[in-house]
Order: structure tokens, then sequence, then C-alpha cells
């Protein structure tokens, strides 16, 4: 299976850290959005999108990525973020470029999210709020992640 992680990680690493845990898991290179060309994602059998959450979206750089991608069929993707808050209910935020993938060709398989530090807004008075997060917890649950995809689509590769 060949697989790459596209990743837009800009306040803190903490999207970088669980990019690269799911990077080593796929066997992937973790690249930011202007590090790939949008022919080659075709090449790939899995793709992951993931960022940080600003204001209960995905990075506009990483959203604008996508958005510019040609329509065509194309390969399996996942979504990951970190988040000071979690993905569900009506602040669910990963559904949204779920569905913008969806309409650009891609099969998504599934999705991560993680809590993690945010500093934004009146957060950043009191020092942000998940000071301790991604912890070892959130790592091991994104390698675990990984490797689930690597079975599920390696095997259907």
């Amino acid at each position: 299976m060949k697989a790459i992680v596209v990743c837009t990680s800009v306040s803190h690493g903490n999207t970088q850290r669980i990019a690269e845990i799911m990077g080593e898991v796929l066997h992937a290179r973790v690249v930011s959005p202007d590090q790939v060309d949008v022919a080659e994602l075709a090449t790939y059998d899995l793709v992951g999108f993931g960022s940080g959450i600003f204001l209960g979206a995905f990075h506009a750089r990483l959203r604008e990525f996508v958005e510019s991608l040609p329509q065509a069929r194309r390969g399996r993707a996942f979504v990951f973020a970190t988040s000071g808050f979690p993905d569900t209910g009506r602040t669910a935020f990963s559904r949204p470029l779920v569905q913008l993938l969806e309409r650009k060709g891609f099969d998504v398989v599934d999705t991560f999210s993680c809590r993690a530090l945010d500093t934004f807004g009146p957060f950043k008075i009191v020092g942000g709020i998940r000071k301790d997060r991604p912890n070892g917890a959130d790592l091991a649950a994104a390698r675990t992640f990984a490797e689930g995809l690597r079975a599920r689509v390696g095997a259907a590769s």
C-alpha cells in the first residue's frame, strides 16, 4: 500500500506529532499542502488529510488545497484533527471536510481526532486548555488508528 499524509500544523505542532505517528505506521511521507503535486495524489492508495481545528473548522490552507482539487475518481482517504474540543454532535468539525473529499472523488474510510492544546481567543489569557494533550494515550490511539487503516486498506489494495 502506498500512502501519503497531507498535514497543516501551525500553532503548537500537535497535529504534526499525530501525523508523524500515522506516517510511521503507514510508511507514508508527511507533507504540507504546498509540498505535494495535485496529480501525485492519484498515485496513492491512501491519502490522509489533517490539521488543527480553528473556529470549528480545519485550517484554511488545508481546506483551500482540497477545494482546489479537480473532481476525479480517486482512491481512499482519511481525515484527522487535533482540537481543544471533541468532534461530536452539532460541533462535528470533520463532517464538512469528509463531504468535500467525497465530492472530489475520494472514498473516505475513517476519521480520527484527539484533544490538544488550544490557545485560541480567550483561552490564550489562561495559557490555553488541554495543556497536557496530545498525551501518550492520544499518540497510542493515533498509532492504533493508523494500524487499523493499514490492515483494512492494505488488504484491499
